[in-house]
């Protein structure tokens, strides 16, 4: 009897058994980042005087800006607080992607 490319006899059934938990496991993963997509994550900067919602798709969906933090003499700050919570929320829906995916796929949420 001959032996497989993986080192048993009969290995057809093995290798077919694989392939199947293989794609079970694309299709979780793929059902996960769908869920994640679907999220809308919030940050805040200055105390709150910045609010930014962005989807899991990486999208900015809205941006509040408290009017007292409106200062025309400070642009600058406003801009830095902009840019600090859209960051902070974009950071958050990544880690979130991470997460879900290292729950199917341990070691592997770095990759997507």
């Amino acid at each position: 009897m001959a032996r497989n490319q993986f080192g048993g006899f009969g290995g057809g059934a093995n290798m077919q058994q694989l392939m199947r938990q293989a794609q079970k496991l694309q299709e979780q993963m793929a059902k996960a980042q769908e869920d994640v997509d679907a999220k809308e994550f919030t940050a805040q900067a200055g105390g709150g005087m910045v609010t930014v919602v962005v989807t899991g798709k990486r999208e900015l969906k809205s941006i509040e800006i408290k009017p007292e933090c409106v200062d025309p003499e400070d642009v600058e700050l406003l801009q830095d607080m902009v840019l600090a919570a859209v960051n902070e929320a974009l950071r958050n829906a990544e880690e979130t992607r991470s997460s879900e995916i290292s729950k199917l796929a341990p070691g592997m949420g770095g990759m997507f």
